[in-house]
């Protein structure tokens, strides 16, 4: 009968001195507290599976890092594990390779995969946007854990962190993007769960409507702030919110138009389906060329503009750099000049132009043409076909028309044909 191991104290341990060679004190059971001539002391423990002849050593830790008590819990675990089948020290290397691979795959390492994933589908902007605000917002925080230890408090919290300095909806898209790079890890079996979608109703709710607008009651007041302070304004920026009334276009494509665009002479501007929202998009871009219809005003308007920044490559270049056009700045600048800042954007225009639009009796489709909307199949593939476009030049003449009888002192809004 082999001789039983007189149980370790920490008397005993304490006091074991190093010798030339390493040496063993034994606390049974197979385990041992090994001390080398360095002076370390690491617990180990020696056992053999019901199959195998030879022993297998398992280390613990080292002394006093890891406790006698601690080393003994961990001493039957690995027994529990033998009993069971399990190699202890098999699973401790499996246990490592995992931990391995959770500390290589934090949340930015994944996230800057999936990112790279996705740059054939994004625009540019789009691409640094979406980037800059994880780098921003979401990697100081959560980006060296691990991906898998991510849970549904730890998202909230991150998100919360945004709101708190009045970012909501920045807050919003940051949840949206952090929900497709798990979905990500997933499908590439580096995480199981996605934390996102349990935060629904933890997050403040999304404002509908964010780009600011007047109604159309409010035109005659908003004509009168303009009429007012234009003598203050720099000529290209009255003419720029002129236009930006007359063609109600997105703000880039007003804002980014070449005078290459533009034919003064036969008075049409075509912009180019690459300019367009919906053409930039990098997956099934709608190939359409936008017919913006320019009233006889909006012509005189060009022209003038044209004896200011007829040279440059810009309608409205760049005052600091004159080979960039101006940036989409300027007409929330020129706005809150007028005391409009956060009543009425430039996106706005499009709101207040599609009521009033509509108020005149114009045809909805014809509206939604203008606007470079799409509604699906509504109007087909090529929704600015050719068969809409003497409507449409109607419609916008009527629309400049109407603006300046209210300029003119005309309030309320007439029942008016669409031709009118």
């Amino acid at each position: 009968m082999p001789k039983l191991a007189t149980p370790l104290t920490d008397l005993r341990i304490k006091a074991a001195k190093p010798k030339d060679k390493p040496y063993q004190l034994a606390d049974g059971e197979g385990m041992y507290l090994e001390i080398m001539p360095s002076g370390s002391k690491i617990w180990r423990m020696a056992y053999r599976q019901a199959n195998r002849t030879t022993s297998t050593r398992l280390t613990f830790g080292h002394y006093p890092a890891l406790g006698l008590a601690e080393a003994r819990q961990k001493r039957a675990e690995a027994k529990k594990q033998i009993v069971e089948g399990v190699d202890p020290a098999q699973a401790k290397r499996v246990e490592k390779a995992a931990s391995a691979t959770a500390a290589a795959n934090t949340f930015e390492a994944v996230a800057r995969m999936w990112h790279e994933n996705k740059l054939e589908q994004w625009q540019v902007r789009t691409a640094a946007n979406i980037l800059h605000r994880l780098e921003q917002d979401v990697f100081p925080l959560i980006g060296k854990r691990p991906i898998t230890d991510i849970k549904a408090p730890i998202m909230l919290d991150v998100l919360k962190q945004i709101e708190k300095r009045g970012a909501a909806e920045i807050a919003r898209r940051n949840a949206q993007v952090c929900s497709q790079v798990f979905r990500y890890a997933i499908a590439c079996g580096i995480a199981e769960n996605d934390p996102v979608p349990a935060l629904r109703g933890a997050l403040k709710p999304r404002i509908k409507g964010v780009h600011a607008a007047i109604l159309v009651a409010d035109l005659p007041e908003f004509l009168r702030a303009l009429i007012e302070n234009e003598i203050r304004m720099f000529p290209v920026t009255r003419i720029l919110m002129r236009l930006m009334m007359l063609t109600f276009v997105r703000t880039s494509e007003l804002t980014e138009t070449p005078w290459s665009e533009i034919d003064l002479d036969n008075e049409n501007w075509v912009i180019p389906w690459q300019r367009m929202k919906m053409g930039k998009r990098k997956l099934n871009p709608r190939k359409v060329d936008h017919h913006v219809f320019l009233p006889k005003q909006g012509w005189a308007l060009l022209r003038e503009l044209h004896t200011y920044s007829g040279g440059s490559q810009w309608l409205f270049p760049n005052q600091r750099d004159p080979k960039k056009p101006i940036s989409n700045g300027a007409i929330l600048a020129a706005l809150k000049r007028l005391g409009y800042a956060g009543k009425h954007t430039g996106h706005g225009f499009r709101s207040l132009a599609k009521g009033i639009l509509k108020t005149l009796g114009n045809d909805l489709s014809n509206i939604e043409r203008q606007l470079a909307h799409s509604s699906g199949e509504a109007y087909g593939a090529s929704y600015d076909r050719e068969s809409f476009l003497d409507e449409r030049k109607v419609m916008m003449q009527g629309y400049a028309d109407y603006l300046d009888r209210i300029q003119h002192g005309v309030s309320g809004l007439p029942h008016l044909s669409k031709a009118a």
